[in-house]
């Protein structure tokens, strides 16, 4: 592909939410679900206490930026044994009349994705785990039926070998499934989810989330390279990529801002990215920014629990402006803008 992306020009406008004095998010207010209602952003955060345990925390801006509410105890904290360590990375979306938020849930070994339903956004009903519940050894044999896939899908199985896990790990840990978002809308009659199982960005359609069980998921990936969107490419994705904020339908396509991952000699470095996908099959790519949106480059970004990371997992738009609410160094949410006309001007001359 030519590399034919044009700076566009992304404005700042800092830190948004920090950690507070309160129990549930003394160590870090990160990674929000955001969704626009009339004149507000509901804002739904990683609540990070001492420990590294994540509720969800709740807050609404007053336009894109000005914190107008902030409660002081979580809006949903772990209840089941599949998430005694937390609740994290919320993303959300209104479907018809109802919000779905998903989100992924972690015991201290796995990590697995689930969602909960709201009619209100103030009370939310959790639904059970929806990804696939394989072990390691299961999944490799699942995806030895599927030719030429990444081999970094093999990366987690591979690595609890060579660290002398894979006898026993292998058949205990749960395959990383995250970053789990539903589209704003039904597609061709289905609900639609993007999710992430390393290294890539992969498609799941389905009538009901009732139907995401055992069987289904053993044929999903037995096929697995027919539900992929994008797998890592670029020298900026150079580890793994992952959905970021729920896609935004566009009269060009759904636009969706997603993370990436560099393998650096200094460790991870976490971009924010964009990408255009076909309205009518979103796993076909019409255009990929050859550039990060965002990297890290403002203290609060290079410095914190995690350094150097910008982790994009919700936007709102004001009429043309694109505002992108991202995790900073895994401790507190900041916000950029991008003109939204740009942007897809870009990922135009940028087809694949």
């Amino acid at each position: 592909m030519p590399n034919t992306q044009t700076d566009l020009v992304v404005q700042r406008h800092g830190v948004v939410l920090d950690k507070s004095d309160h129990g549930f998010e003394n160590a870090g207010a990160l990674n929000p679900a955001c969704i626009r209602v009339g004149d507000e952003v509901h804002m739904f955060y990683r609540a990070v206490r001492h420990g590294n345990y994540s509720t969800v925390g709740h807050c609404i801006l007053k336009g894109p930026r000005e914190v107008a509410m902030r409660a002081d105890k979580p809006l949903m904290i772990p209840e089941h044994p599949y998430e005694s360590q937390g609740i994290e990375d919320p993303r959300i979306v209104k479907i018809d009349d109802t919000y779905y938020m998903t989100y992924t849930v972690y015991d201290r070994m796995n990590a697995l994705g689930a969602y909960a339903t709201s009619q209100d956004l103030n009370t939310f009903i959790k639904h059970p785990v929806i990804t696939p519940q394989f072990t390691y050894r299961e999944f490799k044999k699942l995806i030895d039926c599927c030719p030429d896939l990444n081999q970094k899908y093999l990366f987690h199985y591979k690595m609890l070998k060579e660290h002398g896990l894979g006898e026993d790990m292998a058949d205990k840990l749960l395959l990383w499934d995250k970053n789990l978002m539903f589209f704003p809308r039904k597609i061709n009659g289905k609900f639609a989810l993007l999710h992430r199982i390393h290294p890539g960005i992969q498609l799941v359609l389905f009538n009901d989330p009732k139907e995401l069980d055992r069987k289904f998921w053993e044929q999903y990936i037995m096929d697995l390279k027919q539900h992929i969107v994008m797998d890592p490419m670029l020298r900026h994705e150079s580890s793994h990529i992952g959905g970021g904020a729920p896609p935004i339908e566009t009269a060009d396509g759904w636009l969706i801002i997603y993370h990436a991952a560099e393998d650096t000699p200094n460790g991870f470095v976490y971009h924010a990215c964009a990408a255009l996908l076909d309205l009518d099959d979103p796993r076909k790519v019409i255009g990929r920014l050859k550039k990060p949106l965002i990297s890290p480059q403002d203290e609060w970004e290079k410095e914190g629990y995690v350094k150097n990371i910008v982790f994009p997992s919700g936007t709102a738009v004001f009429d043309d402006d694109l505002y992108i609410y991202y995790g900073a160094a895994d401790e507190r949410v900041a916000v950029a803008s991008v003109k939204m006309s740009a942007l897809l001007d870009q990922l135009k001359m940028n087809a694949q």
